[in-house]
């Protein structure tokens, strides 16, 4: 490695303060690895050889030896000289170093799961944004947790997902808590997105519908009606034109397709307001 690559790789660790140590302790371990520094972290110390070891075993102890003493020399240059002196000089093994830092370090499991578990529940999704992100948001909360031996059920984490929810989904939740099937978290996610599309299209069409309706009554009063048999070859053209996204028949939309709304009411869905 150049001296270039070496420094951008010790700069991009940030320095410890006593907040940031998990963020530290991740990156000092990649920055470690990248430099192919991290043996002494990974392996415990070899014995030291002796007259008879072999050229392999001797190799391999100056490969770990100088692991160690790079690892020591970086994590030391990534501590505020004020916390280096609390740690024992006697503290030569660079795993161990790295082991009384986090004592001194770490927060408490405790805290952290109750500020954790307080996130969790508090949380409510503004319908604004990506609702597929927010979920997934809600589940690495969950994995957190677990890693921090509280381990929540799926079952649980999609009902506090469904109680985050605003009241424009109040029929999705409904529909979801008569039915028997249970949802996966990927089935909730999925509906979830699919809830929300409908919604965004549903309010974008009656917007647009408001819009038409308004001009075509400014048009009427300055237009004569044109003749009724002319447009009857454009609707006609218009029904073949139909084809469903869902079925892929052709001669109506999605939204009318008998078989869209019995795999909707299969899945548990809202029942869809009736197309006119």
């Amino acid at each position: 490695a150049t001296i270039a690559s070496i420094s951008a790789n010790l700069n991009s660790v940030p320095v410890l303060n006593g907040a940031n140590f998990k963020d530290w302790k991740e990156d000092m371990k990649i920055v470690l690895g990248c430099m192919d520094f991290d043996l002494a972290l990974r392996k415990e110390q070899p014995t030291s050889p002796t007259e008879t070891a072999t050229s392999e075993q001797r190799a391999y102890y100056e490969k770990w030896d100088r692991s160690n003493r790079m690892c020591l020399m970086i994590i030391k240059r990534g501590i505020p000289e004020v916390f280096r002196g609390t740690i024992s000089e006697d503290i030569t093994n660079a795993k161990d170093f790295l082991a009384e830092i986090e004592k001194r370090f770490k927060k408490s499991d405790k805290a952290e799961t109750s500020t954790l578990l307080q996130n969790l529940i508090s949380m409510k999704y503004q319908g604004k944004g990506n609702i597929r992100e927010y979920i997934m948001s809600m589940s690495n909360i969950v994995s957190k947790l677990k890693a921090l031996k509280l381990e929540l059920s799926e079952d649980l984490l999609i009902h506090l997902v469904l109680l985050s929810l605003p009241a424009q989904f109040g029929q999705f939740k409904i529909s979801y808590n008569c039915q028997k099937e249970k949802w996966t978290l990927n089935e909730l996610i999925s509906f979830c997105v699919q809830e929300e599309e409908r919604m965004k299209r549903d309010k974008t069409e009656s917007a647009h519908f408001a819009s038409t309706s308004k001009d075509q009554g400014k048009r009427k009063k300055t237009h004569e009606p044109k003749n009724e048999a002319a447009s009857v070859p454009a609707q006609k053209k218009q029904k073949q034109d139909e084809n469903c996204f869902f079925c892929k028949e052709s001669g109506h939309v999605k939204k009318k397709c008998s078989k869209y709304h019995a795999w909707r009411a299969k899945k548990g869905l809202p029942k869809l307001p009736e197309a006119k």
